[in-house]
């Protein structure tokens, strides 16, 4: 399974995302961020796949 982190400052575009990506039984959202500042923390903790 991939993980993958999305960053995107339009909730609903993230949300959008998200869900047809999860559609995909080898891909997991494991987070999303609407600034800069919180997705480098999320992605120095969770250690996604793509980013």
């Amino acid at each position: 399974m991939l993980k993958i982190y999305l960053a995107e400052d339009q909730v609903m575009i993230a949300q959008a995302l998200k869900t047809l990506l999860e559609l995909e039984d080898d891909l997991k959202v494991i987070g999303t961020a609407t600034d800069g500042k919180q997705a480098l923390k999320d992605i120095i903790a969770l250690k996604p796949d793509m980013k």
